[in-house]
């Protein structure tokens, strides 16, 4: 490891020191209320939710916050656990189709173009298996930590790491294509963004505060925009990191940073459409019209895709940890720290239904297939639900 990367370490290790020396001398009367979780209360539910199936990928992943989401080609959903441990389950029933120990530490992913399922660990692998039997295909050092899910598709896979480097790399073969090299800040929230292909495109967001987009061919630049200049006096104050996946929808990317602002970008151009003071790090969803968004109070909040004008806001389940929403049907499904899944009505808000997934936190976005959502919960139990018809 580099000094300079060890200096990081101490430098955040000395600020999360330093909060829990505060946290543990505060008394509860120090609390400040509107930062406590808001309490779950009763309501009447529209929806009526059952449970489909659900089944265990493995273990390793509680306190440790990885975000391993499920993945899906169309015919399997494959998920990972931080033991090692990826599988293919039958979408209808949670089947399971075939189980790989790889025995990395996996950190992100997996991820899928129904050839390879791609996942990176915590110790700088990228493994790639065969979507069909579990096979291992190859396995690569990418000299880094791996925290957003890797993109695969158009013959290769790009994998982005915690030093700023964005790689390409052979789909074949895990032999490197081509990689670049941003900045990062001494101090950033732990995340990295995922990595999205579009047309001949990749799009990513980096710790600082940059949105990119290269040419998948060759690695050269398209654009690079910097999302929201930082403020402030101190370097917490200035933290301004993209660690949630772009979204790309028709001619336009949408990204948003911690404390920072969200955004729309011209995907040809790179000109910045629209941008509002709204900060998240867990992700964001796209439909015809809106952006539904978890902003950094775990409020769910809904801007129009032309202007960024605020729609609806709810606060049903500020400060609760919660995950980017998912989109089903007219709904928004969102999990948080408690193993709740909450469905939102995408055109009001309203709260629609509640259902406890688990005793584990959620930390991945649910995954949505057809009429069905799928939910890898901390524990490492993975859960379909899906609304009923009576």
């Amino acid at each position: 490891m580099s000094k300079s990367r060890t200096a990081d370490f101490r430098t955040i290790a000395s600020l999360l020191l330093v909060a829990a020396l505060v946290s543990a001398g505060c008394s509860n009367k120090d609390v400040d209320p509107d930062t406590l979780p808001a309490e779950l209360l009763k309501f009447e539910p529209e929806l009526r939710i059952k449970k489909v199936w659900s089944a265990g990928v493995g273990d390793g992943t509680e306190r440790l916050r990885l975000a391993l989401r499920p993945a899906t080609d169309g015919s399997r959903i494959y998920a990972a656990a931080h033991d090692g441990r990826v599988s293919a389950f039958t979408p209808d029933r949670g089947k399971r189709i075939w189980q790989t120990k790889t025995r990395l530490p996996l950190s992100a992913g997996p991820s899928t173009d129904g050839k390879l399922v791609v996942a990176g660990s915590n110790n700088g692998e990228l493994i790639a298996l065969d979507a069909e039997t579990g096979d291992r295909r190859w396995q690569v050092d990418v000299t880094s930590e791996v925290l957003g899910a890797p993109s695969v598709g158009q013959g290769v896979v790009i994998v982005q790491t915690v030093n700023g480097k964005l790689t390409a790399l052979d789909a074949e073969d895990g032999s490197t294509r081509w990689s670049v090299q941003q900045s990062v800040p001494r101090l950033s929230v732990r995340g990295t963004a995922g990595p999205v292909l579009a047309r001949d495109r990749v799009i990513s967001g980096f710790d600082n505060g940059r949105l990119a987009c290269y040419a998948i061919e060759d690695g050269s630049v398209f654009w690079d925009v910097l999302m929201d200049p930082p403020s402030g006096r101190t370097e917490l104050e200035r933290l301004i990191d993209i660690n949630s996946s772009p979204v790309v929808a028709g001619s336009d990317v949408y990204a948003a940073a911690y404390q920072g602002s969200i955004g729309a970008v011209a995907l040809e151009s790179g000109q910045l459409l629209w941008s509002r003071e709204l900060s998240s790090h867990s992700g964001l969803s796209v439909d015809v019209s809106s952006l539904y968004i978890t902003n950094q109070q775990s409020e769910i909040v809904a801007v129009s895709r032309g202007s960024g004008r605020e729609l609806w806001r709810r606060k049903d389940i500020r400060n609760r940890d919660a995950t980017a929403p998912a989109i089903l049907g007219s709904s928004l499904v969102v999990g948080d720290f408690e193993g709740y899944l909450h469905w939102f009505d995408l055109r009001t808000g309203a709260l629609q239904a509640r259902v406890k997934a688990g005793g584990e936190r959620i930390s991945s976005q649910p995954l949505v297939l057809n009429e069905t959502v799928y939910v890898l919960a901390d524990s490492g139990a993975l859960s379909a639900y899906r609304v009923r018809a009576d």
